[in-house]
């Protein structure tokens, strides 16, 4: 099903001033976004635009009570230059998800394929070179100018992109938390809402004063592991590999840990996703077991976890070098997303570069 999207091509291109292989994470946009409106029942007016700023009355629902959410996805781009997309329906599952958990309206499968193949068909050139990678970022929020708690009636979606490199340049260090949630059975931890991200703000402040990366959250009663703010997490102890399970949806679904899981089980290795206790994991540290702690996510891809400090114990994770785990997943996952290695699991959408039509 074709969707009439209008295209309106920037007069001011700014991809000649940029050397997308060296901008830090999320500091540089490319030259274009797609917008739409939900009106009158049904979404509106599908375009591609300048990119640029927004004007919101000051009333707007979306700025008071929380009412917006977004998803994090990539393309990459093969030897010859081939724009690559990645798990384009596992995204769109996700963020209709969250749409549903936030009671605003689930956006046309058709029609989210078809704005990010033209986005970054017209934007191809500002795809870095592998490992680096163009973030696409679909975004929608209330729009409604009203001072009442309730769900709005009509809502913006937008998606911009951006070249990024690594999101972390180092290993990282976690701090157990102790005195703060993140989420608990029944909210929206498993939403990829704006007010989660919020809600971690000032105790990774505190973190961060304390010399640590990263918050390990954990459940309400602080006995098991949830995730870290930006990452799913994976534990090695032995011969298994464990991440913990989404069974009180506490937790984002990771598109990245669901590649992760699928890329292990075909290979053969002893995978759980299941709950697990941070008196498991101190106990297989205090006997050696416990072999490598890494993050997963879009932005991070496999983020090393250095470090974990739970209450008066800091857990040093063994040297990189060693970690066979993580070392395998990252280059599996990078080489499938650059096109260097067969796409098994068929993740991947080869783009062919066009000459985009304007209106």
């Amino acid at each position: 099903m074709k969707h009439n999207i209008q295209v309106h091509p920037t007069k001011n291109p700014r991809l000649p001033n940029v050397d997308v292989n060296n901008v830090p994470f999320g500091k540089a946009y490319s030259d274009h976004m797609f917008m739409a409106e939900f009106k009158d029942g049904a979404w509106q007016d599908p375009r591609i635009v300048p990119f640029g700023d927004l004007s919101l009355s000051p009333a707007n629902l979306a700025l008071h009570y929380g009412q917006s959410i977004f998803e994090g996805m990539k393309a990459s781009k093969d030897a010859e230059g081939t724009p690559l997309l990645f798990r384009m329906d596992a995204h769109i599952t996700r963020l209709n998800n969250s749409a549903k958990r936030m009671d605003m309206p689930e956006f046309p499968a058709e029609l989210f394929y078809e704005a990010i193949r033209q986005l970054v068909n017209i934007d191809h050139g500002w795809i870095p070179d592998s490992p680096s990678s163009l973030y696409i970022r679909p975004l929608m929020f209330a729009l409604d100018p009203y001072i009442g708690v309730r769900s709005s009636t009509t809502y913006q979606f937008l998606i911009f992109t951006g070249p990024v490199s690594s999101y972390y340049t180092k290993p990282v260090k976690l701090i157990t938390a102790q005195h703060f949630i993140r989420a608990a059975k029944g909210g929206v931890g498993a939403a990829k809402t704006a007010g989660n991200y919020a809600a971690t703000l000032y105790p990774m402040k505190l973190a961060y004063e304390q010399g640590y990366d990263q918050i390990m959250w954990m459940s309400p009663d602080f006995k098991y592991i949830q995730e870290c703010g930006t990452m799913n997490l994976f534990f090695v102890i032995g011969d298994t590999i464990i991440t913990p399970a989404n069974s009180n949806k506490t937790i984002l679904g990771g598109i990245t840990k669901d590649c992760f899981l699928t890329i292990l089980r075909d290979a053969g290795h002893k995978v759980e996703e299941r709950d697990l206790s941070i008196d498991e994991v101190v106990n297989a540290y205090h006997k050696g077991e416990l072999k490598d702690v890494f993050g997963s996510g879009t932005a991070a891809v496999v983020a090393a976890i250095s470090e974990i400090t739970y209450k008066d114990l800091t857990m040093v994770i063994p040297p990189l070098e060693t970690r066979k785990t993580s070392i395998f997943l990252k280059e599996e996952l990078t080489a499938i997303r650059a096109g260097e290695r067969p796409d098994k699991f068929n993740w991947i959408e080869k783009l062919k570069v066009k000459k985009h039509v304007t209106t």
